[in-house]
């Protein structure tokens, strides 16, 4: 069952939004109030974007990271939304995972459904521009609307996060070729680049793939057999130890499949590249194909 909540509540704001306030409201699904925070779009016809918070985050935690995409809100005419998972976490696609979200099976599919029938009830959002960028738990959620919601998403970015192992995987696959790019570090200890035990803040998400088998299960996905064209991307910050290369599939009538590979990258984001920035221009980029 799928109820409304009808109140909004004004959030404080930080300087990247400060034209702009934060809204919340809630959806009542199965029992359980679903609370989300966004930035109302200028206009009609607006570019709906869901950002996706870690296991263990929130909504409002996530934000921060987002503030250079929270500018681009005026000028791309882009509807912001940042869901709260369910006690923190996401009922993604890892079988195995301890979290209370995979335990109770949380309605996930329902929530974002409602969330996009709300939003465009409110504002009249663009239903073939809508896009959701995730960071680690936030980034297997994505994985999972592109796995089990192709249909109402045109490209997802995730960010930190490799696809559960095909024995921890517990979501139906309607296999429908989406654009998708991924953004990992070679040396990630919790979502590790070469596959293996998920495990944060003492919670165990069982086993995921390695990166490659990832970029390769929706390049595949999307019908390409030959090999990804490299770009080294420019060290625009040395003293952090990382550098970037970029591997892509880009073929006419077929979706972009992009992987950002942070060669000495953590558990977090590089500082050469703005993440959320570039999760726009690959978003924009779909649009035109």
């Amino acid at each position: 069952m799928v109820r409304y909540v009808l109140f909004f509540t004004f959030l404080g704001l930080s300087s990247a939004s400060a034209q702009e306030p934060l809204l919340t409201d809630s959806i009542r699904v199965d029992g359980h109030y679903r609370t989300f925070h966004f930035i109302k779009p200028p206009k009609s016809n607006a570019t709906l974007i869901f950002i996706l918070h870690g296991s263990g985050g929130n909504g409002l935690g996530i934000r921060e990271g987002a503030r250079k995409l929270e500018e681009k809100v005026d000028d791309e005419n882009l509807l912001l939304v940042y869901p709260d998972g369910y006690k923190r976490y996401w009922n993604e696609c890892r079988k195995t995972a301890n979290s209370a979200a995979n335990k109770e099976n949380i309605d996930e599919n329902t929530f974002f459904g409602e969330m996009i029938t709300y939003l465009a009830d409110k504002y009249t959002i663009n239903q073939k521009q809508i896009f959701a960028v995730g960071t680690s738990g936030g980034g297997h959620m994505a994985y999972k609307l592109a796995l089990t919601m192709p249909e109402k998403f045109r490209a997802i970015s995730a960010l930190v996060a490799n696809l559960p192992d095909t024995n921890n995987l517990d979501c139906p696959e309607k296999r429908v070729p989406i654009p998708v790019m991924i953004v990992n570090g070679t040396d990630d200890k919790v979502n590790p680049y070469m596959g293996g035990e998920v495990l944060t803040n003492n919670i165990s998400l069982g086993l995921v793939r390695s990166t490659d088998r990832t970029f390769q299960y929706w390049s595949t996905l999307a019908g390409y057999t030959n090999k990804p064209t490299k770009v080294l991307l420019p060290d625009t910050d040395p003293s952090d130890g990382k550098t970037i290369e970029r591997y892509t599939y880009k073929q006419k009538g077929k979706p972009e499949v992009t992987l950002l590979k942070v060669l000495g990258g953590k558990h977090d984001y590089p500082n050469d590249i703005d993440v959320y920035l570039e999760s726009l221009a690959f978003f924009k980029r779909q649009l035109t194909r």
